[in-house]
């Protein structure tokens, strides 16, 4: 067997063995759980940009972004623009017209500008508003009409309806082979005492409202793959991938 093709094998199989690991998966969900508590999301950055999201999640969206080669990379949610800037990076790596159209309903004046002043901000779009008002799904729409391969990621407010609504915007983009990434359906699992001050909660969030949308479509399944390999994960269940045109 092809040396490479065998590693990959291999690692198929150890990916395969961590999801029936019913202990480090036990371990992993305690990690998670009590760094939440502590924000630990909070610590990274990448090239400058405060990232607010587990490690793990933004290694998953490379092997994504590689094996995809998007066009254009829509994410709804901007923060900091960690996370536009990753992904704009990796798209500079990999060449190409791609670009990262970021959606925001507050983009604040320091973070714009940040971003704005960015060497990556030349793979960087931003529009400002609601990602389910009707104008502002327009102008996304506008800039992936004609594009050949669109990843989405889903990462602005976290209730139920605002995500299953982004869903059923947003998910006819997805090209087949691409993903649709959720994130924060880890807040299923959070302390409750960490909804205390959100509009989500357990029962309330982007994981209810996946589970909610995959029984509307045959387009979309959940990758496994990255359950079992993250373990540690913001986005469990959120890895969607585009299965039919």
């Amino acid at each position: 067997m092809d040396p490479i093709r065998e590693f990959e094998k291999t690692r198929e199989q150890l990916v395969a063995d961590q999801g029936d690991n019913a202990l480090l998966k036990d371990h992993a969900a305690h990690f998670a759980c009590e760094s939440m508590r502590s924000k630990y999301t909070y610590n990274f950055s990448w090239m400058g940009r405060p990232i607010i999201q587990y490690p793990q999640d933004m290694i998953a969206m490379q092997e994504i972004i590689w094996n995809v080669q998007p066009d254009i990379i829509i994410e709804t949610g901007i923060a900091h623009g960690g996370s536009l800037v990753y992904y704009a990076s990796l798209l500079e790596l990999i060449g190409g017209p791609g670009y990262v159209l970021g959606v925001d309903i507050d983009i604040r004046a320091h973070n714009e500008d940040a971003i704005k002043k960015h060497p990556m901000c030349k793979r960087i779009k931003m529009i400002q508003g609601s990602s389910v008002d009707q104008q502002i799904v327009e102008q996304v729409l506008e800039h992936a009409q004609g594009k050949k391969r669109v990843l989405v990621a889903l990462d602005s407010n976290h209730t139920h309806e605002h995500v299953a609504k982004e869903l059923q915007l947003y998910s006819p983009l997805v090209t087949k082979g691409s993903y649709l990434v959720v994130f924060d359906t880890a807040v299923e699992f959070a302390p409750d005492e960490l909804n205390d001050d959100r509009p989500w909660s357990v029962g309330n969030n982007p994981m209810t409202a996946v589970r909610e949308f995959l029984k509307t479509t045959p387009r979309f399944e959940i990758d496994a793959t990255f359950d079992n390999k993250l373990l540690i994960s913001m986005a469990p269940n959120g890895y969607l991938r585009c299965i039919a045109d």
